[in-house]
């Protein structure tokens, strides 16, 4: 009997099976590979470089990557801003308005058409963004305006290392308000600050909002938001107490916002290019001083006129005179978050993706051999009540020795796995949470555990 609903489920389309996933993983560690997260979405067949700092994106990360996008866009939403996809191949003129075109250095790809019109592979959009804004809100009636867009971008590194940490053709998420005073302008900065640290808390991940400086976007006012690890490339300079401050506290409303802000900038935080030794002692005690190192993985500006000035985008104000807008931007690398992830979540040889952005909620683990699959056959009914109730499951049909399965699921991460094999009752099952005990449970108390 097993063998007939073995092989029924073997040749289905409706079921996850290991075997029918695209996932090439190998055994050696990669030679090029040197931080974690680089040598796992190599093993784990997650990307394929094409060429130097540019990759391809397989099933399973790029599961991971799009399950990453859904957060940041329902955060974004949140606070009003407004989705939109801009090019990714900008002319070239825009950015001569701007001023930015032979500033921005040889990190700018820079193309020609047939026409021999100078174009370039965006490496950001403030330009663009600028010059659909100009020409369609004319009034100070229609603001303010959030739009962001989730978008490739392409700038070409020196070096590019790391993986998809510092790449050249990256997936990034980037937003622009529009205000008509300063004062506005804070109030969009501040719900964006809001908005990232919800982002990475849903991600998993404890980020730190840190005084930047501004780079070739320019601007007065910048914070990046930080995961520490040991592989971040930029140095960092903080009060542990930050570490304390309540995110699920605050509210969107612009009070509430407010004192996030205040709360925030009561801890000494800054990142290498703003950090003063003297600033740091006299700012903030002994025993709570930390230097270490962290991953940028957002980074959001206010730079007031500098655009709308350049390219002349200006509104009609409440007296009828024309007033440049006030602008900010606000960046997120979505593809470079999988590989943060990682190198936050990484532990002892283990991965365990946070539930959010897991590839699958749970594996089926059977003890299988040539001889019996007789487990197979509890694996599939349980793999049947699971997709019932909503749960995506994979189901591990490899004919393998179970020591080895674990192996390589504490390579793919998935968080929970239900093991069918010697321990397994008529009604009872080992269920397991990466990095803790197992425990025998029925099939309801699973479902309900997954669930919620």
């Amino acid at each position: 009997n097993w063998k007939k609903t073995f092989y029924q489920y073997k040749y289905s389309k409706a079921v996850m099976l290991l075997s029918k996933l695209f996932i090439p993983i190998t055994k050696d560690l990669p030679a090029e590979a040197k931080i974690k997260s680089h040598q796992l979405m190599l093993r784990t067949g997650m990307i394929r470089q094409s060429s130097a700092g540019i990759y391809s994106w397989l099933p399973l990360g790029f599961k991971i990557m799009k399950k990453i996008e859904k957060i940041v866009k329902e955060e974004q939403n949140n606070i009003g801003a407004q989705e939109m996809l801009m090019p990714t191949i900008q002319s070239a003129d825009i950015w001569k308005e701007s001023g930015r075109y032979d500033d921005y250095g040889e990190e700018m790809l820079r193309i020609s058409d047939r026409q021999n019109r100078e174009m370039l592979y965006g490496p950001t959009n403030e330009e663009q963004i600028t010059e659909i804004f100009r020409s369609s809100i004319k009034s100070y009636k229609l603001l303010p305006q959030i739009l962001y867009h989730i978008q490739w971008k392409f700038r070409d590194e020196l070096r590019p290392r790391f993986g998809v940490m510092r790449c050249r053709e990256f997936y990034m998420k980037d937003a622009y308000s529009f205000d008509l005073s300063e004062n506005d302008a804070i109030l969009s900065y501040n719900k964006m600050f809001y908005a990232y640290l919800k982002t990475f808390q849903r991600l998993g991940l404890k980020s730190i909002p840190m005084k930047a400086e501004t780079g070739p976007i320019g601007g007065d006012l910048s914070h990046e938001f930080v995961i520490l690890a040991d592989t971040g490339e930029s140095k960092i300079y903080t009060d542990k107490r930050i570490f304390n401050v309540p995110i699920d506290k605050y509210k969107s409303d612009e009070s509430s916002l407010k004192k996030m802000r205040n709360d925030f900038s009561k801890f000494y935080a800054v990142t290498d290019n703003k950090f003063k030794a003297e600033d740091f002692d006299k700012n903030v005690r002994k025993s709570d001083q930390l230097q270490t190192k962290g991953i940028e993985v957002g980074h959001i500006f206010y730079f007031g006129d500098k655009y709308s000035k350049s390219m002349n985008c200006s509104v009609d104000s409440r007296d009828g005179k024309k007033t440049f807008v006030k602008m900010g931007s606000y960046g997120i690398g979505v593809s470079r978050l999988v590989a943060a992830i990682i190198e936050a979540k990484y532990v002892n040889e283990k991965m365990k993706w946070p539930i959010s952005v897991s590839p699958f909620d749970v594996v089926i683990i059977p003890a299988v051999n040539k001889n019996d699959k007789s487990n197979m056959t509890k694996a599939l009914k349980i793999y049947k009540e699971l997709k019932k109730k909503g749960i995506d499951v994979l189901l591990d049909d490899a004919e393998d020795n179970i020591a080895n399965k674990f192996k390589k699921h504490d390579l793919l991460g998935i968080p929970f796995q239900i093991i069918v094999g010697s321990k397994a009752t008529k009604d009872k099952f080992e269920f397991k949470e990466i990095d803790k005990k197992s425990q025998m449970l029925n099939l309801n108390k699973i479902i309900k555990l997954l669930k919620n």
